[in-house]
């Protein structure tokens, strides 16, 4: 049986292996897909401390040496469920079932698609779906946010601050985001609203996106408009439909100040938890909250 597996192999459990390793603790940490998360696909970090450029694949590798250097157990694996016998957790997953006294959750949080052709394609080459990670990349230049909800108006507010225009589509008359936001958004004055339209493909030029075709679904008119840059903000899904713990009701894993979910010992880092900032940063001090109430609690373990 471990101490402690962690769930995800993310920025925030990254972190948490570093921190568990470190104090000796018999951990494991195990990732279904690719190390780094999300953030691996990032062309360019900029904003992460003591990396003024970096690839967020880059960082992520560093993150992954860091993490094996201080003696981390990592495997691939899929965390199917996670059940109770007594107060060990037991990690369902294809190869078998796995124990442990605590389990950090850091499986993050993808963001929904809109299915439309040159989307997949140009994602990290104009196609984003993080303002604050990539809206620096496109200053002076124009760009379009697709979305009618409260984040899609604020990262609007925030890319106008920075592109010389930005188009944002919304597919109904009235948007979903609070007045407040709306306001900001008319006021900024390099923002156009093309209301009741939708983002029909992406195109590109020489690998980089170039424009967007747009849709009126009054009239059917279609509109190729010149961007660099496409900001998709239709919502995001958190991976957590794997364990039952208070959760929002977009799915998110509610948690104390310690990362500590509703189940004693089963702690949520990262993008897959209730937070107001989604950033590499924030999940990274996550991560070493979580291991350390992890292993306070791991030292007093009963079954």
């Amino acid at each position: 049986m471990y101490d402690l597996i962690i769930i995800g192999a993310g920025p925030g459990g990254l972190t948490a292996g570093i921190y568990a390793a470190r104090s000796r603790c018999k951990a494991l940490l195990i990732e279904k897909e690719m190390v780094g998360g999300q953030i691996a696909v990032s062309d360019v970090i900029e904003n992460y401390p003591g990396f003024p450029s970096i690839s967020g694949a880059g960082l992520m590798e560093q993150f992954e040496a860091h993490a094996r250097g201080a003696g981390l157990e990592m495997r691939f694996s899929e965390a199917q469920d996670i059940t109770l016998d007594g107060n060990v957790k037991v990690i369902k997953t294809p190869e078998g079932a796995l124990r442990a006294k605590a389990v950090i959750v850091s499986t993050g949080a993808k963001p929904k698609r809109l299915g439309v052709p040159g989307e997949k394609e140009y994602t990290g080459k104009g196609v984003s779906y993080c303002a604050t990670c990539d809206g620096p990349f496109f200053r002076g230049r124009s760009v379009m946010v697709v979305g009618g909800g409260d984040t899609a108006i604020k990262e609007a507010v925030y890319l106008a601050k920075l592109a010389s225009k930005v188009y944002v589509v919304h597919r109904r008359d009235k948007f979903r985001a609070e007045k407040i936001h709306e306001e900001k958004a008319k006021a900024a004055g390099n923002i156009e609203f093309l209301t009741s339209r939708v983002l029909k493909e992406i195109k590109a030029t020489d690998g980089l996106v170039s424009s967007a075709i747009v849709e009126d679904l009054k009239t059917s008119a279609i509109k190729d408009v010149a961007v660099e840059g496409v900001f998709v903000f239709v919502g995001i899904n958190p991976t957590t439909d794997f364990v039952d713990v208070d959760k929002d009701e977009a799915g998110f894993i509610k948690t104390n100040h310690e990362m500590q979910t509703s189940v004693p010992g089963i702690y949520a880092v990262g993008d897959c938890r209730v937070t107001p900032l989604r950033q590499v940063s924030t999940a990274v001090g996550d991560g070493a909250f979580a291991a350390h109430a992890a292993g306070e609690y791991i030292e007093n373990f009963k079954p």
